[in-house]
């Protein structure tokens, strides 16, 4: 458990320093040039040292999907989804490693599933992730997607009465559900995590979000929905509130600094000032909104009102991939087209700091994650700067956010403990997981949604189309 890294490259305010790094019982004991070597000797040279990322919000059992998915906007997307998802636990299981893995050798060090549950097998669902993630070793927030009602309620009525099927599982069943969930699975102190995720809005009546509020506060534990990822959301809030969704949330008490949101696409000035106030953290998903047609949430504008952002790969039928530092440079760069002023613009140092810090600040753990701090968890990633992609030698973190990085993971730590070395995940055999995929799966390009077919129309009405 106990390591020291020799001669690794980190970032300090005037540039790079070489440094030794020791690891004592799972935490950062000592950060300096030429220290003694405690317990095991890595050597660090030519590698650039990072505080490991957060995929901050993802959904993995998606990966099912990727490549496959209809050219549609969020609302249709979904109910497309949703016709194809049938999955069972083994599916749960092999998909979640998946997310792991990818994840991991992008830089993150935890990851955030708002895990999909498969009705009837909810606790069953939770607790096929939770093993997992276990057995990789990434640092596991696993946030069970809820909601109490049915997928057409989730587009605005417009002009026209609509009318939705009761959902299958009533909203007590549900909180009660997430209870269970978290006296199973809630080990903090182990790596894994249970969040309160109601889905959002659009699908979510107040009861839901209080009994997650009156759950949080009960058991300490964080908050995650989606927020406002798209124009029909926003159009819909004003509908069911008669105000916007995040004056709604704000009265209702569901933000807060253990409150992390997704998306924030479609948010107002005064929208944006709440979040700053509240602190309540954005997680940004700029592949899924590309991909979705969904907008370019307004970053730019939350760091300048002092809002939490960091970043996510959001799910793989949705961004088609769970490559970290990819949605880290999209996410970055994007912005330097809706804002002339280059000043505002973000710079790969706060990039990093973003994926590592803000993360860690959203989860309501920046005291002990997120930066290379002493005292803090040792959740670290080693980067290979002789790696074709990050040659020729110029400004590291600028090669790693900027470039196209690839198999530049050299070696990660999670909590000490090492799970990434030579550049490959040492805790499962990632060949057999490959294997299984595969096999589990075959080549498919045309399938029709019959649900897109049924609301299609009325979509396209509604969104003035």
């Amino acid at each position: 458990m106990n390591f020291t890294i020799e001669n690794a490259l980190i970032a300090i305010e005037e540039g790079y320093t070489t440094v030794d790094v020791q690891v004592v019982e799972g935490k950062i004991a000592a950060i300096a040039p030429n220290l003694d070597v405690v317990g095991t000797a890595v050597d660090g040279r030519n590698q650039l040292l990072l505080p490991g990322f957060f995929n901050a919000h993802t959904h993995s059992s998606e990966m099912w999907q990727r490549g496959i998915m209809s050219v549609l906007p969020l609302e249709l997307w979904l109910a497309e989804l949703y016709d194809f998802a049938p999955l069972d636990p083994e599916q749960v299981y092999l998909s979640a490693l998946g997310t792991a893995v990818e994840t991991l050798l992008s830089g993150g060090t935890s990851v955030v599933d708002h895990l999909v549950l498969i009705p009837g097998q909810e606790l069953e669902t939770i607790a096929t992730a939770v093993k997992a993630y276990r057995e990789v070793g990434i640092r596991a927030f696993v946030a069970p997607l809820i909601q109490d009602e049915s997928i057409t309620a989730g587009i605005p009525s417009g002009e026209s009465a609509q009318t939705h099927e009761p959902y299958f599982r009533s909203t007590t069943a549900t909180l009660e559900l997430i209870e269970e969930a978290v006296r199973q699975f809630h080990r903090p102190d182990e790596g894994v995590n249970i969040l309160v995720a109601p889905t959002g809005i659009q699908l979510c009546t107040d009861a839901l979000f209080t009994g997650c509020i009156a759950l949080s506060d009960r058991y300490n534990l964080c908050r995650h929905s989606h927020l406002l990822e798209t124009r029909a959301q926003e159009k819909l809030a004003q509908e069911k509130y008669g105000c916007t969704a995040v004056e709604h949330l704000k009265r209702i008490g569901y933000l807060g600094d253990r409150t992390s949101l997704a998306h924030c696409v479609w948010l107002s000035d005064a929208d944006i000032a709440i979040l700053a106030e509240t602190q309540s953290t954005v997680v940004h998903n700029p592949l899924s909104n590309l991909r979705l047609g969904s907008g370019i949430a307004p970053i730019l504008k939350y760091r300048q009102t002092g809002v939490n952002v960091t970043f996510g790969c959001d799910g793989a039928s949705s961004n088609d991939s769970q490559d970290l530092l990819e949605a880290i440079k999209i996410g970055s760069i994007l912005h330097n087209v809706t804002d002339l002023d280059y000043q505002h613009w973000i710079t790969p140092r706060q990039s990093v700091e973003m994926a590592s810090l803000g993360g860690a600040k959203g989860l309501n753990l920046a005291d002990q994650l997120g930066s290379l701090t002493v005292g803090k968890k040792a959740d670290l990633v080693l980067y290979d700067l002789t790696s074709l992609s990050l040659l020729p030698r110029t400004d590291p973190v600028g090669l790693l956010v900027l470039g196209r990085p690839t198999n530049v993971v050299n070696r990660a730590w999670v909590n000490g403990k090492q799970i990434v070395a030579d550049g490959k995940v040492t805790t499962i055999n990632v060949d057999e997981l490959r294997q299984e995929l595969f096999n589990r799966s075959q080549w498919d390009t045309q399938r029709k949604s019959q649900t897109v077919a049924q609301i299609e129309a009325h979509y396209r009405t509604v969104m003035g189309l």
